[in-house]
């Protein structure tokens, strides 16, 4: 059975671009749109990996991740950031919250497959 992964980001187009590149390399893919509705989506789909945008109305990144390590399922679930960020302390950041790697956009297919097999084998 192939993973299945939770993509969080606002950008529909992202979103669109993200499910193609990893559906094409043999994940299933589920979306949300923000990280109040990742967290829904997190409940509903119990996902094996998480790839979340940092900037996103509602709730962001951070908070997303914060919130999915507060829920004892979601604990050991891997936790991508996919963001335009690099910064040092933002990727402190989120470490400290609870996110497994990051990865900058715009991302290549062919690294972030890479990084998804590595967190979620």
């Amino acid at each position: 059975m192939s993973k299945l992964i939770l993509t969080v980001d606002d950008s529909a187009s992202m979103r669109m671009l993200l499910k193609a590149s990893l559906a094409a390399q043999g994940f299933r893919v589920e979306a949300a749109d923000d990280g109040e509705h990742g967290l829904e989506r997190m409940h509903e789909v119990k996902p094996d990996l998480l790839i979340t945008d940092i900037n996103m109305p509602k709730m962001d990144g951070f908070e997303l991740i914060e919130a999915v390590r507060q829920v004892p399922e979601f604990r050991g679930t891997p936790i991508l950031v996919l963001s335009t960020e690099f910064s040092d302390e933002k990727k402190t950041r989120a470490r400290e919250a609870g996110a497994t790697g990051w990865i900058t956009k715009p991302f290549e297919a062919a690294k972030l497959g890479a990084a998804v097999r590595r967190v979620c084998p």
